[in-house]
C-alpha cells in the first residue's frame, strides 16, 4: 500500500466495530488495492508485504477485542449503549465515545483520528479518575504503524472536559486509540503477533 494510505485503512474497521456491527468487504482484511472479482482469487500474495499483513493482523486483533468485550456488542442498537464524548471536533478531524455493556458499569473509550497528523497533548473528558489501559493502537509496530501511542495507557487529571471532571491528555496517533474504563482488568487476552517496540500495543 502507497505511503500514507495504510493507516486510513486501519482506522476505518476501528470504526465500524466503534459504532455497531463489524463489517469488512472481500479482501478489505489485509488492504486489497483492486475491487473484488468473483472470477478471481484474492490478492493473497499482498499479505507477507509488511504493511498488508500488519492490516490482517489489526483486522483479527480488533475482531478479537469485538468478541472479548461486551460494551462493543451486548447493546448495540440501544441508546443507552452508546455516547459520544465529542463529535464536534472538524478542525482535528477526532472523535470520541464511550461504549457501554448490558452493565453500564462496564465501558470502554475509543478515540479515532482522521487525519495523518499525530496530535499530542489532546485531551478528553472522561467519566470517572484512575489509569486508563490503552488496548490497541492501529498504528503499532506489529500493524506496521509509526508505533505513536500512550505507553501503555494515562492517569485521568483534574481537568474539567466534555461535561466531565475528570480527562485525559492523550498522544493521537493517525489511526485510532482505544482505552478501557478504569479500575478494573478489563480481561482483553490480546498479544501482538509480533513484540511492539516502545510498547505502543497494550493488553
Amino acid at each position: 500500500m502507497a505511503e500514507g494510505r495504510d493507516a486510513p485503512a486501519r482506522s476505518t474497521p476501528s470504526c465500524t466495530s466503534t459504532r455497531a456491527r463489524s463489517c469488512c468487504s472481500w479482501a478489505a482484511e489485509f488492504g486489497q488495492w483492486r475491487e473484488w472479482n468473483h472470477d478471481e482469487s484474492l490478492d493473497w500474495h499482498l499479505v507477507p508485504e509488511p504493511i498488508h499483513g500488519g492490516l490482517q493482523r489489526f483486522v483479527g486483533d480488533l475482531n478479537r477485542l469485538y468478541a472479548s468485550e461486551p460494551a462493543l456488542h451486548e447493546v448495540d442498537f440501544l441508546a443507552s449503549g452508546f455516547e459520544w464524548i465529542d463529535c464536534n471536533d472538524h478542525e482535528s478531524s477526532v472523535i470520541s465515545l464511550i461504549r457501554r455493556a448490558k452493565d453500564p458499569r462496564d465501558w470502554i473509550v475509543a478515540v479515532l483520528n482522521w487525519t495523518p497528523i499525530v496530535r499530542p497533548g489532546y485531551r478528553i473528558g472522561v467519566p470517572e479518575p484512575g489509569f486508563y489501559e490503552e488496548l490497541i493502537n492501529s498504528d503499532a509496530w506489529p500493524y506496521a504503524g509509526s508505533n505513536v501511542g500512550n505507553q501503555g495507557g494515562v492517569r485521568t487529571e483534574p481537568v474539567p472536559a466534555h461535561g466531565h471532571a475528570q480527562s485525559l491528555r492523550l498522544t493521537l496517533p493517525h489511526s485510532v486509540v482505544w482505552c478501557s474504563s478504569s479500575g478494573r482488568d478489563s480481561g482483553w487476552p490480546f498479544r501482538p503477533s509480533s513484540p511492539p517496540s516502545q510498547g505502543s500495543t497494550f493488553h
